[in-house]
């Protein structure tokens, strides 16, 4: 999940029914916090009520350029998708939904429930910063640049 992907939101699965036409598909009743239910059809062994999970909304892009949009599946109308951890670009784990926890707030975006917005900094070095040529040498560097407190390891004297 190397981007921010707008309309990827924390649900609450509330219902769950057998899809009349598949064997393997049910239909859930999601609230994802925009004010109304939204009729999901999904195929992920583990969904259950109760659930708070993944929700792309109509309009997302997931990962591999995959366009969510409403469709009908075997006469259903799907409004979005649950997603797993392999749909999000998080694992390469598709036995089934994504649970989150049971307190995440519903219709909170995604990367701010599973806290994934890492900050990347780049340092580029030139030959006369020999100071930054080993581990710690960068870690003064990062603390300088962010201002954190460096933390330097801890090595147990030798007898």
């Amino acid at each position: 999940m190397a981007r921010h992907v707008p309309g990827l939101v924390v649900a609450h699965v509330r219902s769950v029914a057998k899809h009349p036409d598949a064997d393997k598909l049910t239909v859930c009743e999601v609230d994802a916090g925009t004010g109304a239910k939204l009729n999901i059809v999904c195929g992920a062994p583990n969904v259950a009520a109760g659930l708070r999970v993944p929700c792309a909304l109509e309009g997302a892009v997931l990962p591999g350029d995959f366009r969510i949009k409403r469709t009908t599946m075997r006469g259903v109308e799907s409004q979005g998708m649950l997603c797993s951890a392999r749909e999000l670009g998080l694992s390469e784990d598709h036995s089934g939904l994504l649970i989150l926890d049971a307190d995440a707030p519903v219709g909170q975006d995604i990367r701010t429930a599973l806290d994934l917005d890492d900050r990347k900094l780049t340092i580029k070095l030139t030959p006369n910063r020999a100071d930054c040529l080993s581990v710690v040498g960068a870690a003064r560097e990062v603390a300088a640049i962010t201002g954190a407190a460096l933390q330097l390891p801890a090595f147990d004297p030798i007898a």
